[in-house]
Formats: structure tokens, C-alpha cells, sequence
């Protein structure tokens, strides 16, 4: 039997698979990675190398921590995914475009009012966010729920503590004229967990873990495609080469920073400097 032949059997081998979709992956899965054995003349010990590295992330991964989502972000999978699923153009405005997810989402964060604050004890330079949330007509999204986490300072989320409190991540709900508004923590840059078998990999390949300084959003509504994003700080530099490919140049916004004691858009005077930032997003309707 051929190496040819042998692709051939193992991709008809998938025929009688009743889900049409299920089909069609596995097929085109089988004859990509037979190629890419035969591209690189891979070796039986780089193999069991691959088996060795695949084991030991499985091992690793937990609830909250999860090693094959880094392994997919740095090899650009997760970005290149949420290119490809890119809502189209459904209206005069552009919808907010969508990055990775990332390891640290939480489902049932707790709820905030409009201007409460997410730290929830996390350690960082206060900053205040607001901005709408409209449709691509421009018509404001009363009732969105804004989804938001963050690592605090020291680069660390707090599902990366042992003591499992909840802090640096909430969620709120727009008002009537889609509006919303929360106090959180200036970004800042941070490693992505590099000591296991993601950061040897990205040693090897002599690339930094770092991430540029960001905030995460998830915001969702009924009748809308939700929308998984993230905002940069501006002229950071890190925006280059970040770890996972996440960046992207409509999502970069600058921050202000504000000299202690400047009053607030809430009337808050914060002892320590402060900055802010405005993001609108833009939803597409399902």
C-alpha cells in the first residue's frame, strides 16, 4: 500500500458518518495532517515527541487553567477562527471586530451597576470605561449584558490564585440609550503561563509569552451575533508582537491618565492617578 492509498482508506474510512458536517471535517483533517507527515518526512521519535507534549498539556489543563486554549492562541488557530467566522457587513456602520477569547473567562461573574467597579480587591492603576452599544444602523442596544475581566497589575487573573476569590472581572447591562460605563484597572502587559509545555515551545522558537496590555469584553443581547473582543491601550509596545496575534489596529484606544485628586466622570476624586477610556461597540444583528 502507498502513502497515497493509505490517505485514500483512512479518509473513506469516514464515509459512513451519518453527520454531514462531522464528515467533511474529518476528511479534510486526515488529508491535512497525512500531508503534512509527508512534508516534513516526520520522524517516529518527533512523533512520540508530539504524543509526549499533547499528554502533558492535557495534564496540565484544568477548570481554570487551560493549555490547549494557549497552544491554539500561539499558533494564531484561535485568531485565525475568529477571522473566518467574522460577521459581514449589515449596515452602514462596521461592526466591532471580534479577538480570542483567551484561558480566563468565567462563567456567573458577579453583576455591577452602571459605575460600579470590577476590581473587586484586584491591585492596579483605577480606570474608568464608557461608551455605547449600538446596532450597525446605529440604534443603541438598551439591556446588553457587558461581560469584562482583566489581570491585575502583577499580570496574574484571579482564577491564577489559590484563594478562589473572584476579582478584576463583572458583568453589567447597558441602560435604555445603550449605554455603559464601570470603573477597572489600566491595562498592563503580562505573560501568558509559559512555564509548562506552551512556554517551552515559544522558548524554543525564541518568542516572547508577553500580551499586549488589553481588557477583555464579551457583550451580548438577544438578536445579536455575539461579540467576544478586547481594548488595547494605545502606543504600547508590545501591540507588535503579541503572544497570541490577538491585536487588532480598530481595537487600539488611548487611555488618559488624570493627576490624583482630578475629579471623575462619577464624581469620584481617586487619591493615586487614574486614566480613562472610551469603546463603542457595534453588534450585529443575527
Amino acid at each position: 500500500m502507498t502513502e497515497q492509498e493509505l490517505t485514500d482508506r483512512v479518509v473513506a474510512s469516514f464515509d459512513t458518518a451519518k453527520d454531514e458536517r462531522f464528515r467533511e471535517v474529518m476528511r479534510s483533517l486526515v488529508r491535512h495532517a497525512h500531508a503534512f507527515v509527508r512534508e516534513t518526512g516526520l520522524a517516529e521519535d518527533e512523533w512520540t515527541a508530539a504524543i509526549e507534549f499533547l499528554t502533558e498539556a492535557g495534564h496540565l489543563t484544568t477548570d481554570t487553567r487551560q493549555e490547549f486554549v494557549l497552544l491554539s492562541d500561539v499558533l494564531g488557530i484561535s485568531m485565525l477562527t475568529v477571522a473566518v467566522n467574522e460577521p459581514a457587513l449589515d449596515g452602514p456602520a462596521e461592526p466591532t471586530e471580534s479577538t480570542v477569547l483567551g484561558p480566563f473567562f468565567v462563567q456567573d461573574s458577579p453583576e455591577i451597576e452602571l459605575g460600579g467597579d470590577i476590581a473587586g480587591g484586584a491591585s492596579g492603576e483605577p480606570s474608568w470605561f464608557s461608551g455605547t452599544v449600538t446596532d450597525t444602523a446605529g440604534h443603541p442596544v438598551a439591556g446588553a449584558r457587558v461581560e469584562v475581566w482583566e489581570a491585575d497589575d502583577d499580570g496574574m487573573y484571579d482564577v491564577q490564585y489559590e484563594d478562589g476569590a473572584l476579582a478584576g472581572r463583572a458583568h453589567l447591562f447597558t441602560d435604555a440609550d445603550g449605554r455603559y460605563r464601570f470603573w477597572g484597572l489600566t491595562p498592563t502587559p503580562y505573560p501568558i503561563p509559559d512555564d509548562g509545555p506552551v512556554g517551552r515551545l515559544l522558548d524554543r522558537a525564541g518568542r516572547s509569552p508577553m500580551r499586549a496590555p488589553h481588557l477583555h469584553f464579551k457583550v451580548t443581547a438577544p438578536g445579536f451575533h455575539p461579540l467576544v473582543t478586547h481594548i488595547f491601550v494605545a502606543d504600547d509596545p508590545w501591540l507588535d508582537s503579541d503572544s497570541v496575534f490577538g491585536v487588532r489596529d480598530s481595537l487600539i484606544r488611548p487611555f488618559d491618565r488624570h493627576e490624583p485628586g482630578t475629579p471623575a466622570p462619577d464624581g469620584r476624586r481617586p487619591q493615586g492617578t487614574w486614566t480613562s477610556a472610551s469603546f463603542d461597540i457595534v453588534l450585529r444583528k443575527e
